[in-house]
């Protein structure tokens, strides 16, 4: 769109690469901005998956921006980040929860944080390269909705963002499917056309969440006991950051068949096992809600709900507590529902209705 300003937040790999392209293509006078967020600039992260936090990225997104004629900076976010990310992260953990760092981020960090700086520069928009489409409604909301590669859809992590982020924000790739994206970066002649997708948390390359933890707290995790549901002792655990609800690996208890999480306890430090049947639940609560395509829930509102961002999505229905609580009791019980992650409502066509942060299975 000719005259409109847009910085693209480009992480170095194709789709970010790809989304300052196309908009580009469309008129757009592009400025690409990569985020320094946690990483060390000595000691960057080894990116075997793809990573999009480490310097290898910050050069990926120069090249990419050289090849497209578009000016390029780095932007420092570490404070942002920390507070909003990496702090959070830790908390959680410690309170017996599952945090969705991605979430944190995107709403705080990714938006919040450079859709501020953007528009002090002048920019019209913010854009990114991630798998959904934003609409305009009818009600005059804006609202995230699927992309056309349902397989690659990224809106179970933007339920959060609010009304002004969304009227700012341009999503390009979800128009397309992540071969024809690749397609699009060989022949602008992108050097990242086939570089991996980034796979894991960026700031815990090692996967080793408690181990991350116990370096922010300083101090190890103390171990605890394992019990079962009727509260019996049946073992030790290394410390609640290791575990979460529904897990079965990595428990190292000999119990003859399969046992699973089926509660963390923070206040007593006990990890709680149960059958597969005991990790199961027909209800949630959830706290903290985000209102995206409706300014309302409405009472006993039917929808389709995610409890993780890998989940396939089942009916629900909404009942309001308070102004921001809601009960939601699917039709068919949930496996893991897991205190600490988002339940992301959804409506026809994928349209992203809402969500919250969920508190408790019931």
């Amino acid at each position: 769109m000719a005259g409109k300003k847009v910085v693209v937040g480009m992480s170095g790999g194709v789709d970010s690469s790809v989304a300052a392209c196309l908009l580009q293509r469309a008129g757009y006078e592009v400025i690409g901005v990569t985020m320094q967020t946690w990483q060390e600039e000595e000691s960057a992260a080894v990116e075997e998956n793809g990573g999009c936090c480490g310097l290898d990225a910050v050069e990926d997104a120069r090249r990419v921006a050289q090849i497209l004629g578009i000016p390029h900076y780095v932007m420092n976010f570490k404070g942002e980040f920390k507070k909003w990310v990496i702090d959070y992260f830790t908390e959680e953990y410690r309170k017996g929860r599952t945090p969705n760092p991605c979430i944190a981020c995107n709403r705080h960090v990714k938006w919040e944080a450079l859709l501020k700086r953007s528009l002090d520069l002048g920019a019209d928009y913010i854009a990114t390269g991630h798998y959904a489409r934003i609409r305009l409604l009818e009600n005059g909301r804006y609202a995230a909705a699927s992309a056309v590669s349902e397989g690659k859809d990224q809106t179970y992590a933007l339920y959060n963002l609010t009304q002004h982020q969304l009227a700012h924000t341009l999503m390009p790739v979800g128009d397309y499917d992540k071969e024809e994206i690749r397609q699009i970066a060989v022949q602008a002649g992108l050097p990242i056309a086939h570089k991996p997708d980034s796979q894991e948390i960026c700031f815990v390359p090692d996967k080793d969440y408690a181990g991350f933890i116990d370096r922010e707290l300083q101090k190890p995790v103390p171990p605890g006991d394992f019990v079962d549901m009727e509260g019996n002792v049946i073992g030790r655990h290394r410390g609640i950051t290791h575990y979460t609800i529904g897990q079965r690996k990595g428990l190292g208890l000999a119990m003859g068949h399969p046992v699973f999480v089926a509660a963390i306890r923070p206040e007593t430090n006990q990890v709680v096992i149960g059958e597969s049947a005991d990790i199961f639940s027909y209800e949630l609560r959830c706290s903290h809600l985000n209102r995206m395509a409706c300014e309302e829930f409405e009472e006993n509102m039917e929808v389709t709900a995610k409890i993780r961002y890998n989940h396939t999505g089942a009916v629900c229905r909404i009942h309001r507590i308070s102004q921001d609580e809601a009960y939601c009791r699917f039709e068919e019980p949930q496996r893991a529902i897991t205190p600490g992650q988002a339940v992301v409502f959804y409506g026809d066509g994928g349209l992203v209705l809402g969500g919250g942060t969920i508190e408790e299975a019931l």
